[in-house]
């Protein structure tokens, strides 16, 4: 026991949770693994946004179905290899599901999962492994991020709002169509600021709260008084210079306003686009125990309740207006009548 947590701290620094005996095999019908393996992206635990839904997910899994489990921080740098040693390492201590939490894991993930067939892996945010074993769990992120736009262009006093998006890749790109869509849909001569934080995750653009607080700055200062930000921890920093200037943000992926770290804030969060990553965790890993994993795409949508539009802000509630556009366009994209683009 004592040579397994050491090796699974030397390849990931994790932290680990009380885990139960047994091995790892998801097909014989009766769940016999230690627990989960949780692997975070950039940023790691502690960004109140993507990787704390996948920590909730994996705390209320853990709890419900009263199974051990292992998170595991990134590190700077790390390349495709550290992330495949880190799943390997995983599947051999006995656990699973084991988890990889961002699109970055895709190759580690197809690695390991074709080394342990008969352990079910997830990814996050990557929908392009299609193995026996993997389930690719997958959001339509432009539709919560439609909603988004939608509470922007209501809430917004100048017609001139803002987007910061972490990393420049398809992926956030899904976020900003949606958000400009959104927007647009109210006011189409709305004015709206586009900002990307890095070219690539490895420059920081998802683990900068200064990089996305300067370019929050910038935006307002530019006259933009809603702005929303998909760019995971440096989102944090955007949050605080729209505190600070006592403008509306709009978090993502998370509630934010709900965030304890960043109570201080709260009272500018109007919102957050929400994608339910800890849902997908605590699915994949009740599939398992259940003896029927889940596995091929599993792509959650507004219908399904795998994003949406959170409105737990007081002040947001009482903005009759808002609220009601919100939730017509809600409506109006799970009947059918509005589609929304994802560039």
């Amino acid at each position: 026991m004592a040579v397994t947590v050491l090796a699974l701290a030397a390849v990931g620094c994790g932290k680990s949770s009380t885990d139960s005996a047994g091995g790892g095999d998801s097909t014989s019908g009766k769940y016999s693994a230690k627990g989960i393996g949780l692997a975070y992206d950039i940023g790691g635990k502690g960004d109140q946004s993507f990787n704390d839904a996948a920590f909730a997910g994996f705390e209320k899994a853990k709890a419900e179905f009263k199974i051990g489990g292992q998170d595991v921080e990134p590190q700077d740098g790390e390349s495709d290899a550290d992330k495949t040693q880190r799943l390997v390492t995983l599947a051999k201590a006995g656990y699973n599901p084991i988890i990889g939490v961002g699109f970055a894991y895709a190759p580690a993930v197809k690695e390991a999962a074709a080394k342990y067939p008969k352990i079910t892996f997830g990814i996050i945010d990557d929908a392009t492994i299609k193995s026996a074993n993997v389930a690719d769990m997958v959001f339509h992120e432009e539709q919560s991020s439609y909603l988004a736009g939608v509470a922007a262009a209501k809430a917004t006093k100048k017609n001139h709002i803002g987007f910061i998006g972490g990393v420049d890749i398809p992926l956030i790109h899904k976020f900003e169509a949606g958000f400009d869509q959104g927007a647009k849909s109210v006011n189409p001569n709305i004015k709206i600021e586009s900002q990307y934080l890095t070219q690539t995750p490895a420059e920081g653009g998802f683990s900068s709260p200064d990089k996305g607080e300067n370019a929050a700055n910038g935006q307002i200062e530019a006259g933009a008084d809603v702005v929303y930000q998909a760019a995971g921890l440096s989102g944090q920093g955007v949050i605080k210079a729209a505190a600070e200037h006592k403008v509306w943000a709009i978090g993502v992926d998370s509630d934010q306003y709900a965030q304890a770290a960043l109570s201080k804030y709260k009272d500018y969060i109007l919102g957050s686009a929400l994608k339910n990553v800890g849902g997908a965790v605590y699915d994949l890993t009740k599939s398992v125990v259940e003896g029927k994993p889940l596995t091929g795409e599993v792509r959650g949508d507004l219908k399904s309740g795998g994003v949406g539009f959170a409105d737990t802000n007081p002040k947001y509630k009482a903005m009759a207006d808002v609220v009601a556009a919100v939730d017509k366009a809600k409506a109006d994209i799970i009947a059918g009548t509005v589609t929304v683009k994802t560039e």
